[in-house]
C-alpha cells in the first residue's frame, strides 16, 4: 500500500505544481485529490456533447504527469509526457524514456475523466507506473537513449 501512497504524494506533488501564485496552499491533500474522485451517479450527469473544461483537463494532465514523474523516480530513466486533447475530449497520452514509448493512451469521453475512490486512483496510477517501469527495465539502452 505504501505504493499507492507514493503515487498520490506524487500526483499532489504535480498538481501544487501548477500553482504558481500559491492558491492552492490553503486546501489539504485530500482537498485537492477530491476532484479526482467521480462517482458512477455524477459520471452519469456529466454531458459528453460539449467542449473540456479547464479544470478536467488540468487533473487529467496532472495525473500523466504524476505517472511519468513516479516513472522517473523508480527507473532513474528520464520521462516526458505528450497529451494531445480536443475540445471534445478525444486525445491520446504518450509518454517517453529516452526513444522509448513506455506508455501510449487514446482518451475519449474525458469530460467524465476521474476514479470512483481514492484507492481506485492510486492503484490504476500505479498500474500504469509498474508497466512503464518494467518497459524501461526490459529496453533499458533505448530508454536512456536521448539521442
Amino acid at each position: 500500500m505504501s505504493e499507492a501512497k507514493d503515487f498520490l504524494r506524487d500526483l499532489l506533488d504535480q498538481v501544487r505544481a501548477g500553482d504558481s501564485y500559491g492558491q492552492l496552499d490553503r486546501f489539504t491533500d485530500s482537498q485537492l485529490l477530491a476532484p479526482f474522485v467521480v462517482t458512477k451517479e455524477q459520471r452519469r450527469t456529466i454531458a459528453t456533447n460539449c467542449d473540456l473544461d479547464i479544470a478536467t483537463a488540468a487533473r487529467l494532465r496532472s495525473f500523466y504527469q504524476a505517472v511519468a514523474a513516479a516513472t522517473e523516480k523508480a527507473t532513474g530513466a528520464f520521462t516526458t509526457t505528450i497529451l494531445d486533447l480536443n475540445s471534445e475530449g478525444f486525445g491520446r497520452v504518450i509518454i517517453f524514456a529516452g526513444r522509448l514509448v513506455v506508455l501510449d493512451n487514446a482518451l475519449r469521453d474525458v469530460q467524465r475523466f476521474g476514479f470512483n475512490s481514492f484507492e481506485e486512483l492510486a492503484a490504476r496510477g500505479e498500474a500504469l507506473v509498474s508497466g512503464a517501469s518494467k518497459l524501461i527495465e526490459r529496453w533499458s539502452e533505448v530508454a536512456r537513449d536521448d539521442s
